[in-house]
């Protein structure tokens, strides 16, 4: 905000009398002629004449003041908390905006309904939310904004985004987007006291809402009108205790009507579980003589308009009346009503089934949640809250059937990906160690060849352990392709042409039984990925389609490539493909197909539709990592009998060419120079990494220096030795390379760095923020080495 000093000091005094004269006057004028007009009755233009000179008193003020001599002085900018509150009340996502170190400044509506007066920092649950905020935090900080999707807090998941805000950027600006708690008594209240509760009104029911514990939240009209007329206003809910009388025969009368009221029956019904424990809506009638009252017409069209499935049930167990919302949820349909709720579920729940039917209906009222299955549908179980009833006649237990299968499925979705997280850890640490050992055969192989020519004894046996190595090494990165931690070495590639230098190879995996079927589309993009993953990803899913050819003595596979623009992906159904302009492959064949019910199982780890000895269950879960890790997206589309269809979309790469051009250009500079000088510092705890790793760089002129862990390498640098490179593997015991690089840069901030490591360079570049560092990916051989060595000293 912006403001400014005025100063009268250096006004005449008479001018400074006659400023305030005149608005003296005009203000008697005023009140003279306000006091004229209430003098004669007329208020309303005594009022009207008043506020007018009222007005014309303001406006002479303010261009007084506008004619008084200005001093200028340099604006000072404040916050204005008022202002920030206005405008953060604007957005409809929980917002709050806070000082650097978490302290509240201001916050909307909706954030302050759902999490009250915390700062964000606190909401995380558990040690991973808190973790996740604390590292948005110093990320915002740092880059001025950060987000994080499925942050775990109180009331679930939520996307958290925090931007730094302020003129000195010493503000954090959270918002929290994602779907808030579902409030059930809100909602609850909200039906009785609207449009459900009218429509229960008009056929003579009154409904009311209590918590747990009796206090009235909400009512429908009809409730009001005979309950509440003589209640006087109170800053608390009444108790619904203190507005009702019960009688001997278990009738109830409101206590504004009095003793001569009409007696009325009432039906409790407790919220779904998970609401608040003793919370219900309560129904009540006007007494009805005859007929049981639970087979009445007004409580079947109530049953029938509640959305959720209830059924009442009498003292022997019986079925006496049921809603459609019921009968679907326990798969009756149109058939006969069965006679006791046993019947609508497997064998192995009867017994429960009945005993809390028998408990409900003889004991005190009270309700019970029971996790059944349902005859007609026993792989999926549901949930079934059994309630006793009291003073509705004949019924005597109240049964809410609700359809949990879609909670189920996300549970075992969960779990699902649990595992896969898990088997991709162990598989991106199995892969690590490996590459360690991998590296340390590849370059003592390398050595040896250095001391022998072809034609000698041992040259062959030689290559052929580097070959086996090789190969091994392959293995490796299908694991890490598994876990999507493979390194990849993505360059910008064309569809077609990648088809092409594989279709070759695959004409022979395929056989004779089998016709392959390429054709290209037009304008597609180019995509950036690695060719060698992305040749990887076709051979696997061919083989798979060969496969499932063969039982049908052979076929076609057809593999096309066509463009899709951004205006054609909403036509393409999908809700998870962004949009934006791709290159798509599709793989087809004219197979066995797969059946719908293990489609969406293709790609999890270790899961084939092979015979035993046949299939690792590896292939498809590689193929989806390498795509994922690339930036695609694979579907799979079959049809028993008819074929499966697998299309991957790329994201089209845009690029500029000088700068790809000077990419080029330099990187022809200083091929096949190997050899250089200067020393380097090696940081490996793996004794075999560490020896061939100098040995191959003595033998290119270096001078090496080595060290088993960051610490040594501390000690080293701070000895004020000359170092052109240091070398240092990621992960290590005690300090990692990270932040031994860290620590080294405080004295040497130009020194150049190379990090070697089995994990991938993408996941290693999100978690180490160190600028100006090369990678260089395990397993490697010397000339590979040489190569990242020459490269890091000349690219500083």
């Amino acid at each position: 905000m912006l403001y400014e000093q005025f100063d009268l000091a250096e006004a005449e005094p008479l001018k400074g009398n006659l400023r305030w004269l005149v608005p003296a006057l005009v203000a008697a004028a005023a009140a003279s002629g306000a006091l004229l007009f209430f003098l004669i009755g007329q208020q309303f233009y005594g009022a009207l004449f008043l506020a007018g000179f009222v007005a014309m008193l303001v406006a002479a003020f303010i261009f007084d003041r506008r004619g008084a001599k200005r001093v200028e002085t340099p604006p000072v900018i404040l916050p204005d908390l008022a202002l920030v509150g206005s405008a953060l009340s604007l957005a409809s996502d929980p917002t709050a905006l806070t000082g650097a170190e978490g302290a509240l400044r201001s916050v909307n509506p909706a954030y302050k309904a759902r999490f009250g007066q915390k700062s964000p920092i606190e909401l995380g649950k558990g040690k991973q939310g808190a973790k996740l905020l604390s590292e948005l935090t110093e990320a915002a900080l740092q880059d001025g904004e950060a987000t994080t999707a499925d942050v775990p807090l109180t009331g679930g998941p939520v996307t958290v985004s925090v931007n730094r805000a302020g003129v000195d950027g010493d503000l954090l600006l959270w918002r929290f987007v994602g779907a808030a708690p579902t409030d059930v008594l809100a909602v609850a209240a909200k039906r009785v006291s609207g449009a459900t509760g009218e429509r229960l009104a008009a056929a003579g029911v009154m409904a009311a809402l209590i918590d747990a514990k009796g206090r009235l939240l909400a009512a429908n009209g009809l409730f009001s009108d005979r309950a509440l007329t003589a209640v006087p206003a109170k800053d608390k809910a009444p108790l619904f205790a203190d507005l009702i009388e019960t009688s001997t025969e278990g009738a109830i009368r409101l206590l504004t009507e009095g003793s001569d009221g009409r007696p009325l029956r009432m039906v409790s019904i407790p919220l779904e579980p998970g609401a608040d424990k003793g919370a219900a809506t309560l129904l009540m009638f006007d007494w009805e003589e005859g007929p049981s009252l639970a087979s009445s017409s007004n409580v079947q069209i109530l049953l029938e308009m509640l959305p959720i499935g209830l059924a009442l049930v009498d003292r022997d167990g019986r079925f006496l009346t049921m809603n459609n919302a019921f009968r679907v949820a326990g798969g009756i349909g149109n058939a006969e009503m069965p006679s006791y709720p046993g019947d609508l579920v497997v064998k192995e729940d009867k017994a429960a089934v009945a005993d809390a039917v028998r408990r409900n209906a003889r004991g005190p009222s009270m309700s019970q949640d029971l996790a059944v299955r349902l005859a007609v549908q026993p792989a999926e179980p549901v949930a079934m809250t059994v309630a006793g009833l009291r003073g509705l006649g004949d019924a005597a237990v109240l049964l809410l059937l609700k359809d949990n299968s879609e909670e189920a499925k996300l549970k075992r979705q969960i779990a699902q990906a649990t595992k896969m997280q898990a088997v991709g850890q162990l598989a991106g640490g199995v892969a690590h160690d490996f590459n360690n050992i991998l590296t340390a055969i590849i370059g003592h192989c390398d050595l040896m060849l250095m001391r022998h020519t072809p034609g000698d004894t041992d040259y062959d046996d030689i290559q052929q352990i580097k070959s086996n190595s090789n190969r091994a090494a392959g293995l490796t990165r299908q694991l890490l392709a598994f876990s999507r931690q493979q390194t990849l070495r993505p360059q910008l590639l064309q569809l077609p042409d990648v088809i092409s230098e594989v279709s070759h190879l695959l004409k022979r995996l395929l056989g004779e039984t089998v016709q392959l079927v390429v054709k290209h589309g037009r304008d597609l993009g180019p995509v950036r990925a690695d060719p060698g993953q992305l040749e990887q990803v076709i051979v696997n899913l061919a083989v798979n389609a060969r496969d499932a050819m063969t039982s049908k003595g052979g076929g076609a596979l057809t593999i096309q490539t066509y463009a899709v623009r951004a205006d054609q992906v909403a036509d393409l159904g999908s809700e998870i493909l962004p949009v934006a302009d791709y290159s798509a492959v599709s793989i087809a064949d004219t197979g066995t197909g797969i059946p719908a019910s293990i489609l969406s199982k293709v790609f999890e780890p270790f899961f084939t539709t092979k015979e035993v000895g046949k299939g690792t269950g590896l292939g498809l879960s590689t193929v989806y990592g390498i795509v994922k890790q690339s930036g695609g997206y694979i579907f799979a589309d079959s049809k028993v009998g008819e074929g499966t269809r697998f299309t991957i979309y790329l994201p089209v790469h845009h690029v500029e060419e000088d700068k790809e051009a000077g990419t080029r250009s330099a990187k022809k500079e200083g091929e096949g120079e190997l050899w250089g000088t200067g020393t380097i510092l090696l940081v490996e705890d793996e004794a075999m990494v560490r020896t061939v790793a100098e040995r191959a760089l003595t033998r290119h002129g270096y001078k090496v220096l080595t060290a088993n862990n960051g610490e040594e390498a501390l000690e080293i640098i701070e000895r004020g030795d000359e170092i052109a490179l240091l070398i240092s593997d990621v992960v290590m015991p005690l300090m990692d390379g990270p932040t031994m690089v860290r620590e080294a840069r405080k004295t040497r901030p130009q020194l150049p760095i190379l990090f070697m490591s089995g994990y991938a360079e993408e996941q290693l570049r999100k978690s180490i923020d160190i600028a100006n560092v090369a990678f260089l990916p395990k397993p490697f051989s010397v000339q590979e080495l040489a190569e990242a060595v020459r490269k890091a000293l000349v690219g500083n």
